[in-house]
């Protein structure tokens, strides 16, 4: 079920963001995921984090699977998704949910900072890069891409 997200879910969210990153396949070495998502953050980290975003999720049997976030100008912030259910059509329900919500609010055109996990995703779903960079977090340099997609 999606739904939009509210600060009773700010730990579960913040759950999703640290297991996405650190399980599962990854084109990130072990060091650069753990610079990325060091450790699980408390609550009141995700709550200050997310404020000012709208956050759609998508939870079954009341368990959070996956979320993307994304600001008033329509940058896509977070989208992240619990490995064991990577491929099942989540990003796509995410993204158009966004996409949804953002022509409601007059936005042109959604962008984001990819990560090289997530281009492929965003790829398929009508995003282009825009350009590529590498950015610094605790000693790492992590790839990632400059992608939007204007809205119709």
């Amino acid at each position: 079920m999606l739904r939009w997200a509210d600060q009773s879910d700010a730990a579960a969210l913040g759950e999703v963001f640290h297991r996405a990153i650190r399980e599962g396949t990854s084109p990130y070495s072990e060091a650069q995921r753990a610079a990325w998502s060091p450790r699980l953050r408390a609550a009141a980290f995700w709550t200050k984090r997310l404020a000012g975003l709208e956050t759609l999720l998508e939870e079954t049997d009341g368990r959070i699977l996956g979320f993307m976030s994304m600001d008033a100008a329509g940058y896509v912030d977070l989208a992240f998704i619990l490995p064991e259910v990577r491929g099942t059509g989540m990003f796509r329900r995410l993204l158009t949910g966004l996409e949804d919500r953002a022509c409601g609010l007059g936005i042109a055109r959604l962008w984001t900072f990819a990560s090289l996990s997530a281009e492929p995703a965003f790829r398929s779903a009508g995003f282009r890069v825009i350009h590529r960079e590498e950015v610094e977090m605790t000693g790492q340099i992590l790839r990632r891409a400059k992608m939007e997609k204007p809205l119709a």
